[in-house]
């Protein structure tokens, strides 16, 4: 126990004596400026040891003095912001006691004019005690005498709610917004088909290089290596892989089809192809038309001008009161789209205007057809014409038997170029049987199913009729009816001249089977058939005289005369889902475009045909 000083020593003076003791060091972190991954980080550490053993050596120098010095500049970081500026602004106010007073006053009863001075007395004489208190105080000037009005706060927000109300509606139904969506559309779909796109229009394909990291690019070596081996391995164990490969050559350069995309939509979906057409200005615009798959019914129909610049929507959506059976675009006018019906209405529609109603209708026509309207055609009337003396007519054949002519006035009207008439069979009566009494037709009028307009005199042109027969007509003279070609054993469905060799013509038929005709001979050259199916629709290839596309219900053919006259040189089911109807060469590319009973288009990309021959 410690002895308890006296107060005479609690009196005495003492002197302490405080000294410095070393320093404990409890946590040491040596700084690092360079990192450790770099490439001057071997010879920084090796700087570092060197400079160790200099302070080392010079500890019992009697000019060393430890000091803590850092000689080398940080390493700059790089980093990357995407972000817009930032931009910052400093308000403030002065609130003083009084200002909250007069706010929960405002809040019960808003004040009015009369009150305002009465309030900035309040403020002036309530001024000293803020003073007196050390607060600050804001002294009105000259223009700001009288204090605002007090709105209160329930107002203002159902105010502000029904501006921005107000102001989005505007936004959104702005046509600056639905420009701007329209270009912000076309950007994704360029991005999405691009490489579609290219190949249909014959231009190398850009592909994007893949930015990858170092790791990522050591990784892909690896595996690249051990592909290789792999490779050699296979190759070492099985040598004539590679020789039988180049022992078939032919079955390489064979004709083949590839799907680039389809043009299909929701709207359309439901719908069967009915018909398709080219605007004859601009490549890139097809007009589809479309009808219930079940036609019975008749119910409503749709005719789309689908672009390239967006395979998954129209550009124009017509929706008719019927099926549309026939579209096709004039010449001395492209804004013009014509759409015959099964109904047997006619209508023209302006795809400049985003309206969907019809530019004019023959609905109000006396002379107007009351079958459906299988084929319609702008035929030019002065080929060597251009610019606007160019002239056209309108031409339309229907299932009531009349071919008519349309003309374009304040309202849409119609004269017949002919009627085409049934005609007696031909069936030789056998030995001893009795001349029965003719029977009279239920009617006189046979139904037409499609024609087409010779290439080159516009006066000619081909009929086909429901029962198999087809007419070669003539719109100007007494005789309307040059001569009949019998061969088929159903109803024709599409004639087709061709383009090169003017004198030759094809037809297809429900009977199975397509012929290809002469114009000076009444019986068929050559038949093909390759399927029991209904043959729809056929097209001769625009660039060469002996190729042709057909399709029937399930298959699309492409046959080649310069090959085989026996078989096709394709034969592919290009519409698993459901029958193909129509069928169309692209003007400008190596493609063929199909159109089927669910509603789509499919552009496919042909490969490998034979060089175009005229």
């Amino acid at each position: 126990v410690e002895a308890a000083l006296t107060e005479a020593e609690l009196e005495q003076r003492v002197d302490i004596y405080l000294s410095e003791t070393d320093t404990l060091w409890m946590l040491d972190l040596p700084s690092a400026v360079v990192s450790t991954e770099a490439e001057e980080a071997v010879r920084v550490l090796e700087r570092n040891k060197i400079y160790v053993e200099i302070c080392n050596a010079k500890i019992d120098s009697e000019y060393f003095e430890e000091k803590m010095v850092q000689t080398i500049s940080g390493a700059v970081k790089t980093k990357e912001v995407q972000c817009e500026t930032i931009t910052m602004a400093e308000k403030g106010m002065m609130v003083t006691s009084w200002d909250f007073d007069n706010s929960l006053n405002a809040s019960e009863t808003e004040p009015t004019e009369t009150e305002e001075p009465t309030d900035t007395a309040e403020k002036s004489s309530k001024s000293p005690t803020a003073e007196e208190h050390g607060q600050a105080v804001a002294v009105p000037s000259a223009r700001d005498s009288t204090s605002p009005i007090i709105i209160p706060e329930s107002a203002v927000p159902a105010r502000s709610h029904e501006e921005r109300e107000c102001l989005s509606e505007a936004i959104l139904t702005s046509e600056n917004l639905k420009q701007d969506l329209v270009v912000m559309e076309r950007i994704l779909m360029e991005n999405i088909f691009q490489p579609k796109l290219a190949v249909y229009r014959q231009i190398p394909v850009l592909i994007e290089p893949d930015v990858t990291s170092d790791t990522d690019m050591e990784e892909e070596e690896d595996e690249e290596e051990k592909k290789d081996e792999k490779k050699q391995e296979e190759t070492s164990v099985q040598p004539s892989a590679l020789s039988d490969l180049n022992q078939s050559p032919a079955e390489a350069a064979a004709p083949s089809l590839e799907q680039l995309w389809s043009y299909r939509c929701d709207l359309t979906s439901g719908h069967s192809v009915s018909s398709m057409a080219w605007n004859k200005v601009n490549p890139d615009l097809l007009a589809v038309g479309y009808r219930e798959f079940v036609s019975q019914g008749q119910k409503e129909g749709l005719a789309c001008c689908w672009s390239l610049k967006n395979p998954m929507w129209p550009e124009r959506i017509f929706r008719c009161e019927h099926g549309v059976t026939a579209v096709d675009f004039s010449l001395a006018s492209p804004n013009l789209l014509a759409v015959g019906m099964a109904s047997g209405r006619v209508a023209i529609y302006d795809v400049r205007s985003r309206n969907d109603a019809a530019l004019l209708d023959s609905s109000a026509s006396l002379n107007k057809h009351t079958g459906p309207v299988w084929q319609l055609r702008w035929v030019e009337q002065d080929r060597g014409a251009t610019g606007g003396d160019r002239k056209e007519r309108l031409i339309c054949i229907s299932g009531d038997g009349r071919v008519t002519q349309w003309f374009i006035q304040q309202r849409l009207d119609c004269f017949d170029l002919m009627t085409i008439k049934r005609t007696q069979s031909r069936k030789k009566k056998l030995p001893g049987e009795r001349g029965r009494s003719s029977e009279a037709p239920i009617s006189q009028q046979a139904a037409g199913m499609c024609f087409d307009f010779h290439p080159e005199d516009t006066d000619i042109f081909l009929a086909g009729t429901e029962e198999g027969h087809i007419h070669l007509c003539s719109c100007s003279g007494k005789e309307q009816i040059l001569g009949t070609y019998r061969g088929h054993k159903g109803p024709v469905y599409k004639v087709a001249w061709n383009p090169s060799s003017t004198d030759i013509f094809l037809s297809c038929s429900a009977d199975w089977s397509i012929l290809l005709w002469h114009r000076d001979s009444y019986t068929p050259l050559l038949t093909f058939t390759s399927v029991t199916a209904f043959v729809h629709d056929i097209k001769w290839a625009p660039k060469s005289a002996f190729i042709f596309a057909a399709v029937n219900e399930r298959r699309v053919e492409i046959w080649d005369l310069s090959v085989s006259i026996f078989d096709p040189v394709l034969s592919c089911a290009a519409s698993p889902k459901g029958n193909l109807s129509s069928v169309l060469f692209a003007k400008n590319a190596e493609c063929l475009l199909l159109g089927d009973s669910c509603g789509q288009v499919g552009v496919w990309q042909l490969h490998n045909l034979a060089a175009p021959s005229t």
